[in-house]
């Protein structure tokens, strides 16, 4: 994969993109010991081109938590034994973060409570009521 390709005009080619290895954690006997199969992928959104201004705010806000003071955005994977399958998991778990963070929220629209809905809750209310005047009722004819 030489490039990430989010949406059809945004395209990150791989020289934009900065990738780190090293050694994962967690089982995989004597090939996790020797071998620097983790890959982190750095991607800087704040001196992207490819992104407009209100989608650079959208990844910022949505992506908070991911980014660093700079502007970096990091993935991690470490969830296969080679290095290259971190790889492609890492940037494909990049761009599915970045499609989803520049998607517009869809606007809310206000609905009206039911008038059945609002029936039903009173009716609700006055059997439970009913319910306690018969329990608390005692007879002290005795």
């Amino acid at each position: 994969m030489n490039h990430i390709e989010i949406l059809k005009t945004i395209i990150i080619t791989e020289d934009e993109l900065i990738f780190k290895a090293s050694r994962s954690s967690g089982p995989g006997g004597q090939n996790v010991n020797k071998l620097n199969t983790r890959i982190s992928v750095f991607y800087n959104i704040k001196e992207s081109d490819k992104f407009s201004d209100i989608q650079k705010k959208r990844v910022l806000r949505n992506l908070s938590t991911r980014i660093d003071n700079e502007g970096f955005i990091r993935v991690v994977s470490q969830k296969h034994r080679s290095q290259n399958a971190n790889r492609e998991a890492a940037l494909e778990r990049l761009r599915e973060l970045l499609e989803n963070a520049i998607k517009p929220e869809p606007i809310r629209k206000k609905t009206k409570v039911p008038f059945s809905a609002k029936r039903k809750r009173l009716e609700d209310k006055k059997f439970r009521s009913k319910l306690k005047q018969q329990r608390s009722e005692k007879d002290f004819d005795i």
